[in-house]
């Protein structure tokens, strides 16, 4: 079987031996064993947690995008229309400044407000950046030129530009692109200071940890505990569940940073949250913050602590399905399939869970570096008759074995 080469591998050999380092040194500052570097450096290991990747690009000075090789190629239609889409959201994240009139035709308030709901409760659910990258960026000029034109409905039209930002940095961040989530993120802390409203300016916080991802966990964690102190005096369902995503922001950035005790402990105070968070609240920036999401956010911090034996027991007291958003359920179904797959009584299941996760949001999950690691490791290890069909249909639409 025609597998792609093993691009972190061979990337980390590359970038070590430009740095002039050794593995001894560089497996010494990613906190790994020589052995194990030397591993993923020849493909017999993946790379199949944060903490790994982020230490290791660390460790050599590097961003991990340089590691991964993403954005990936499409393979499909809809991926290449989602990249396709790319260069006008970045243009337009390079051109909007508030207050500035984009000169656009300035759209009336209804009509506006229209189709942020729209990319709210339809196209962001569905995963669907192909659609996204299409309406992002008219709808940011267009919000931009309202707040122009408009000066009655400003609140209102900043709201509507903090999702748009949102949306943004989401399908930029899961497509793979560098500099843009971060970007989209800073443009919208600019409309969450400017509505000064003690909510939306938690969840600019929390949507720049969540754009800047690997790129700085540490900040991350700061951030967002700065961020949950400042809004302890705060009441209010709103304020109630941006302080929940932050606190799963710092459960997220403390297990990439190792530190399980740190990252339980924020995890717990999300729970506690969602426990008390009223019936009948709105579904505040649409992030969905609540008992089940909290469930599925377990399952994948036991998964990237590397603690097999919690997430299969984890997984049963979830039900994915309550969950409106794609993306969040097939996190749940991709984070258990990387845990099944560590243990080979459990393969199968494992496949079985990247599928589904695969059906659910394809566009997401095709993406995603640990999935495409683990699936080419996979297909390294098996012997041609013995790799499944479900394997190899995966890693075809994955494009990680393109020739079947």
């Amino acid at each position: 079987m025609n597998v792609e080469d093993n691009h972190i591998g061979r990337r980390l050999r590359e970038v070590r031996s430009w740095r002039r380092l050794s593995l001894t040194a560089v497996a010494g500052l990613a906190g790994i064993t020589p052995a194990y570097l030397s591993m993923i450096e020849r493909g017999l290991r993946p790379v199949t947690k944060r903490a790994v990747l982020e230490a290791l690009a660390t460790a050599l000075q590097v961003a991990p995008t340089e590691l991964t090789g993403s954005p990936f190629a499409p393979t499909d239609a809809n991926g290449a229309e989602a990249h396709a889409t790319l260069h006008e959201v970045e243009t337009v994240l390079s051109a909007v400044e508030l207050g500035v009139d984009p000169g656009v035709r300035v759209a009336s308030w209804p009509e506006l407000r229209d189709r942020v709901i729209h990319l709210n409760t339809v196209l962001r659910p569905e995963a669907d950046y192909a659609e996204q990258g299409r309406v992002v960026p008219g709808l940011l000029l267009q919000l931009h030129a309202a707040y122009v034109h408009h000066p009655a409905h400003r609140r209102d039209v900043l709201v509507g530009l903090l999702h748009t930002y949102h949306a943004a940095a989401v399908l930029t961040k899961n497509s793979g692109v560098r500099g843009l989530p971060v970007l989209a993120a800073r443009l919208a802390r600019e409309c969450a200071q400017e509505l000064n409203s003690p909510e939306w300016l938690g969840f600019s916080v929390w949507l720049r940890g969540h754009a800047a991802g690997s790129q700085g966990r540490a900040h991350q964690l700061t951030a967002s505990v700065r961020e949950i102190d400042r809004l302890a005096g705060v009441g209010g369902p709103n304020v109630l569940q941006a302080r929940g995503m932050l606190h799963l922001n710092a459960a997220l950035a403390a297990a990439t940073l190792r530190d399980a005790e740190t990252a339980r402990v924020h995890l717990d105070e999300a729970a506690v949250l969602a426990v008390h968070l009223p019936e009948g609240r709105d579904n505040f920036a649409f992030l969905h913050f609540g008992r089940p999401n909290v469930g599925v956010w377990r399952v994948s911090l036991a998964t990237e602590l590397g603690e097999r034996g919690k997430v299969a027991e984890l997984a049963r007291r979830v039900n994915p399905d309550v969950l409106p958003a794609k993306a969040r359920r097939a996190m749940y179904w991709t984070d258990l399939g990387r845990s099944l797959l560590t243990e080979r009584s459990t393969v199968d299941k494992g496949i079985q869970a990247l599928v589904t996760a695969e059906s659910i949001a394809p566009q997401r999950v095709r993406n995603n570096v640990f999935v495409r690691e683990a699936v080419a490791d996979l297909l390294r290890r098996a012997q041609r008759d013995s790799a499944g069909r479900e394997l190899r249909g995966l890693a075809w639409r994955m494009g990680v074995a393109p020739t079947g």
